[in-house]
C-alpha cells in the first residue's frame, strides 16, 4: 500500500524533489520560466518565426499542468511532426482501456521525443496523457528542470553513489507506485538507462528491478500492480544515426571514451528538429496476464521473465519499413526481401547513408574506418527487422 501524498504538503512529501510540479506551483512557475534567456533563446531557436512576446502571453494564460500539454505542448508537437516527419502513426488502442492506469514502457529511439510522441497520439484521439520519467542528466540549466517539471515528467536521478543509487531507486519505485495505484495516472519509462545505439533494444534488467522495489508485496506482485504496457516506437530515419556512428568510431579509438553534455543538448536537438520520416507507435498488450501465468515468484526469474515479455512485445510491434529490409539484405549480402522494395528505394537509401555517415567530424578516418562506420549504420537498420523475426518465432505475439 503506497503512502497518499497531499501535493501541497511539500514538507511531508517523500517524492517533493522528483515530481512535476502541481497546479498549485504552476503559473509561479511559467512567470519565472519566461523571463529566462535560455528559455527564449531554445523557442526562437525552434520556432525561428515565433513572436515571443505573444507566445509569453499565451504561455501566461495556461492555469494547470493539462492544459499546459494539451493547449501549447500539442501544437507545438504537431508543428514538428509536420516538419520533420512524413507522418505520426498509431496502432494497438484496442490494448488501451482509458479507465485503466499504465506504466507504459518503450524502446529509446529519442531523448525528448518518445514520451512527447506517445503523448500527443493520445492528445489526438482524446485519451489520458501520462507522466514521464526524464534522467536528471539532461537537466543541464535549471529552467530545463523547471520546463520538464512543468511539462509532468518526474526525475530519475542517475550517477549516484552506490548508497544513494539504492535509495534512489526505491524513492523512484515509490513514486511510480504512488502514480499508478494513488493517483490513477498513467507513466512512461524508457526501457534502458540511454538510447540503444545500434537499435538492438533490451529491457534493462535494472529498471524492471526498480519498478519492483515498492508496493509491499512480492516481485511479481509489485510489477502487476504497476499494468505494463509494452509500446514500439519505429522511427524510419534517426537522425541521430551519425551521431551515434560518431560515437561508435570514437570508442573504437578509445575505449574510454564518454559524450559530453554538449553532445547531449546537441544529440536533443538533433533529434527534436531533424527529419524523421515516418514515425509509428504500437502498443502491445498489458504483461500482467503473461506474468502471472510464470510460476516461479523468485525475484530474478520474475524480472528475466518481465524483461523477456516486455522485449518480445516491443519487436513484434515493429513496423518495419523498406529501409529496414534494404540495410538488413546489404547487410547480410543477400536479396532475401528484395521483395519489400524498389531499385530506387535502395538508390535513396544508400545515398541518404552517404551523406549521413559525411557528416561525421572526426580527424583522420582511415578506410578501415569507414567500412567500420558503415557496417555499423546498417546493423543500426537491420536490427529491428532482426530482431522481430526472432520474436515473431515465439508464441504470444501480438
Amino acid at each position: 500500500m503506497t503512502q497518499t501524498i497531499l501535493h501541497n504538503d511539500i514538507n511531508n512529501d517523500p517524492y517533493a524533489d522528483i515530481r512535476p510540479y502541481d497546479d498549485h506551483q504552476f503559473h509561479e512557475k511559467i512567470a519565472e520560466l519566461v523571463k529566462e534567456p535560455g528559455f527564449e533563446h531554445a523557442v526562437r531557436y525552434v520556432m525561428p518565426d515565433v513572436n515571443y512576446d505573444e507566445f509569453v502571453e499565451r504561455l501566461l494564460t495556461v492555469k494547470s499542468q493539462m492544459d499546459f500539454q494539451r493547449k501549447i505542448m500539442g501544437p507545438f508537437l504537431e508543428l514538428l511532426v509536420s516538419k520533420t516527419t512524413r507522418g505520426l502513426s498509431v496502432s494497438g488502442l484496442d490494448n488501451y482501456d482509458p479507465t485503466v492506469p499504465y506504466t507504459f514502457i518503450t524502446n529509446h529511439r529519442d531523448i525528448v521525443l518518445d514520451a512527447s510522441f506517445l503523448n500527443l497520439c493520445f492528445i489526438r484521439e482524446n485519451l489520458p496523457l501520462t507522466q514521464v520519467a526524464i534522467g536528471n542528466n539532461l537537466l543541464i540549466f535549471d529552467w530545463i528542470t523547471d520546463l520538464v517539471k512543468l511539462n509532468r515528467s518526474f526525475i530519475v536521478k542517475r550517477d549516484t553513489g552506490v548508497r544513494q543509487a539504492l535509495e534512489a531507486a526505491k524513492q523512484l519505485s515509490g513514486y511510480i507506485h504512488h502514480v499508478i495505484l494513488d493517483m490513477k495516472e498513467s507513466l512512461w519509462i524508457a526501457q534502458r538507462e540511454g538510447r540503444a545505439k545500434d537499435s538492438n533494444d533490451r529491457t534493462q534488467e535494472s529498471v524492471v528491478k526498480m519498478l519492483s522495489l515498492a508496493g509491499g508485496g512480492d516481485s511479481k506482485s509489485n510489477l502487476l500492480a504497476l499494468n505494463i504496457m509494452p509500446v514500439s516506437i519505429s522511427y524510419e530515419y534517426d537522425p541521430n544515426d551519425y551521431l551515434k556512428v560518431r560515437e561508435f568510431l570514437l570508442k573504437r579509438r578509445d575505449p574510454d571514451f564518454k559524450k559530453s553534455q554538449r553532445d547531449d543538448l546537441f544529440s536533443m536537438e538533433t533529434g527534436l528538429l531533424r527529419q524523421k520520416g515516418r514515425v509509428h507507435f504500437h502498443l502491445g498488450k498489458c504483461i500482467n496476464a503473461d506474468l502471472e501465468a510464470h510460476p516461479s515468484t523468485d525475484r530474478g526469474e520474475v524480472v528475466r521473465k518481465a524483461c523477456d515479455i516486455i522485449d518480445r512485445s516491443i519487436h513484434c510491434g515493429y513496423r518495419i519499413f523498406p529501409c529496414n529490409y534494404i540495410a538488413y539484405d546489404e547487410d547480410s549480402g543477400s536479396d532475401r526481401y528484395a521483395s519489400h522494395y524498389t531499385a530506387s528505394d535502395v538508390e535513396a537509401f544508400d545515398a541518404y547513408i552517404d551523406a549521413q555517415l559525411a557528416k561525421v567530424d572526426v580527424p583522420d578516418i582511415t578506410d578501415d574506418e569507414k567500412v567500420f562506420m558503415r557496417r555499423m549504420m546498417l546493423t543500426m537498420y537491420a536490427n529491428p527487422l532482426k530482431n522481430q523475426l526472432t520474436a515473431l518465432d515465439c508464441e504470444n505475439c501480438d
